[in-house]
């Protein structure tokens, strides 16, 4: 029996090889949050019959059935994979640094096409019973990965699915060793491509992706679930920069306009030597939105500097991930 509260919860994930088609979990997550729920449509039969008052419970239909909720957790040094692959699209392999046990993923921004989860949530009764709910054809339309002093590096994914069913058995939840990226392995370096350069106090950042796509592809045939959803927008990528005012090269950046590469990343434990577990977002161009240096008080200059992710033309945006894992 499971603990009968939220500490006895377990998610676990599988990538599908045919949307919407359930895969029995095969890795677990250590979540902070999750709202995933099943979303449905009815419809009540509005007949007149003389003297009925309340209309009749065998006339209710359910038209349409659909999924969609959140996902909040501590970014950790392994198990990432399928996550980041079903956000960015690319189809990826680990490879191999050189003799090591280190396993670089490089997960380049793409169309998701093809790109979905089974993800099944496990709730604990209060009597320890866990029941499950397996939510399949997940896409996710958005993440957020955010770090701040003294804090972990978290992500926020919000998700699509299809449909949410209550069949085949509950998993049985393992999770390997690993630990969280956290505020003390992160740096910041913006500059030109390739040859970025760190950059001085730092106290916050985040990135956000949102993926624009058809998620009402609701048609005759298919017992009220939707079909894939398709990108229907260009990716947007934003994201802020908080600091203390210890110079002006970001905010000189904000008053041209120009753009500048940004490369954050965070630098675990040693696998081998000069592989480390390590989780890297470049984004190639990014300009800033605003930006404008505010004396509010007595103390140390705060700007917080908004900007936006863009193409230069060359460089793919991308996720790099080094771990010890062999597959997704």
């Amino acid at each position: 029996m499971a603990i009968g509260s939220g500490l006895g919860a377990q998610i676990g994930i599988a990538a599908e090889s045919t949307y919407g088609t359930y895969v029995a979990p095969t890795k677990f997550i250590e979540f902070t949050k999750e709202g995933l729920q099943l979303k449905k449509t009815t419809a009540q039969s509005a007949g007149i019959a003389a003297g009925r008052l309340v209309p009749l419970s065998s006339r209710r239909v359910v038209t349409q059935r659909q999924a969609s909720g959140s996902l909040d957790m501590e970014v950790t040094t392994k198990g990432m994979g399928v996550l980041l692959q079903t956000l960015m699209g690319t189809s990826v392999t680990p490879v191999k640094q050189a003799t090591s046990d280190a396993y670089l993923q490089t997960h380049v921004l793409a169309d998701t096409a093809g790109k979905s989860l089974t993800i099944q949530k496990g709730v604990p009764l209060t009597t320890g019973t866990v029941t499950r709910k397996n939510f399949i054809g997940c896409k996710i339309v958005s993440a957020e990965f955010s770090c701040e002093v003294g804090g972990m590096l978290t992500a926020s994914f919000e998700i699509d699915s299809k449909d949410c069913q209550e069949t085949s058995v509950l998993a049985t939840a393992s999770y390997p060793v690993m630990a969280p990226f956290h505020f003390g392995q992160m740096g910041l370096k913006t500059g030109v491509f390739g040859a970025e350069v760190d950059r001085s106090g730092i106290r916050k950042v985040s990135i956000k992706f949102e993926r624009g796509m058809a998620v009402e592809r609701f048609y005759a045939g298919q017992s009220g679930t939707k079909a894939e959803p398709i990108s229907n927008d260009q990716v947007k990528v934003t994201g802020s920069i908080e600091m203390d005012y210890v110079d002006t090269v970001l905010d000189d950046l904000h008053t041209s306009d120009a753009a500048t590469s940004l490369v954050w990343a965070f630098t675990g434990a040693e696998i081998a030597p000069t592989y480390n577990e390590a989780i890297t977002f470049n984004l190639p161009a990014i300009r800033f939105d605003d930006a404008p240096p505010v004396v509010e008080g007595f103390d140390v200059i705060k700007p917080t500097l908004n900007f936006t992710g863009l193409y230069d033309g060359t460089n793919p945006l991308s996720i790099t991930y080094m771990s010890t894992d062999i597959t997704l």
